[in-house]
């Protein structure tokens, strides 16, 4: 390949280019209230976010797991930041995006595929699964800073709505990523530790580990629960309530709204 392969393999892909951009221009109209509609603005501005996030979280285990010794990282388009060179383009992007369509739930993908036997160390692999959760969570606190700086004079509401969402989709990803449930990064922290037998028995549960967290999370006392520590950490960032269901309100501006929420516009 030489070194001008290795280089391609880690240019900036012209779709990750391509969502930055609309993430750009939506996120342009909800400050200024250019748009006709500030719920559609919000959508688009919101949901491109949200897969950029989605290619931050993958590329970050890539690149950690460059840096620990697998080298087939870049020859399969992960560097490239590009969403459909995930090995599961559905569970990555689509999914998690319906997801926050449907009920406001960042959804963790989980879609890249580390050569493990390449890499040598404990610390290394459980430093690989740790990476996505840590992206999400460097994203939320990107999102919210305005609010604990105290730095919102000036801000438009749409605008600042909408970033309450966005950021209440990460501490949602990176929570649900975090619990140690096999098939999730949380599960990937602490399975290098685990004697060889338990992760023997442990592995065929992988597929299902998402959606069991997912019909848990249908049961009103663990949602209520699971929403709680959300709010909870999103106030703790200086993000009310308000803020955040005004920011969904606005978001699935499909649904009838009481007006509560309504943005004055331009």
């Amino acid at each position: 390949m030489g070194h001008q392969g290795s280089r391609g393999e880690r240019r900036i892909s012209s779709v990750f280019l391509g969502i930055v951009a609309i993430m750009a221009v939506t996120g342009w109209a909800v400050w200024t209230g250019y748009a006709a509609s500030p719920g559609l603005a919000v959508f688009l501005f919101v949901t491109s976010a949200w897969i950029v996030s989605l290619c931050l979280h993958e590329y970050a285990h890539a690149r950690t797991a460059l840096h620990g010794g697998d080298l087939t990282v870049g020859a399969k388009g992960y560097l490239t930041l590009n969403p459909l060179k995930y090995t599961h383009t559905l569970l990555s992007i689509v999914l998690p995006v319906i997801f926050v369509i449907l009920g406001g739930i960042g959804l963790p993908g989980g879609a890249v595929f580390i050569e493990r036997s390449s890499i040598r160390g404990r610390w290394k692999h459980s430093l690989i699964s740790a990476a996505g959760p840590l992206t999400n969570v460097a994203f939320a606190v990107v999102c919210t800073a305005p609010f604990w700086l105290g730095a919102l004079d000036g801000v438009p509401l749409a605008f600042r709505y909408a970033l309450a969402f966005l950021a209440m989709l990460q501490v949602t990803a990176a929570i649900l990523n975090s619990l140690p449930v096999p098939g999730l990064d949380g599960y990937g922290v602490i399975e290098p530790w685990l004697s060889h037998r338990v992760r023997r028995e442990v592995e065929p549960l992988a597929p299902f580990g998402l959606l069991a967290v997912f019909a848990l999370l249908w049961i009103p006392g663990v949602n209520a629960f699971f929403f709680g520590a959300v709010d909870g950490l999103m106030s703790a960032l200086g993000v009310s309530d308000l803020e955040t269901s005004c920011g969904r309100d606005l978001y699935t501006f499909w649904r009838e709204s009481d007006g509560f929420c309504a943005v004055p516009q331009d």
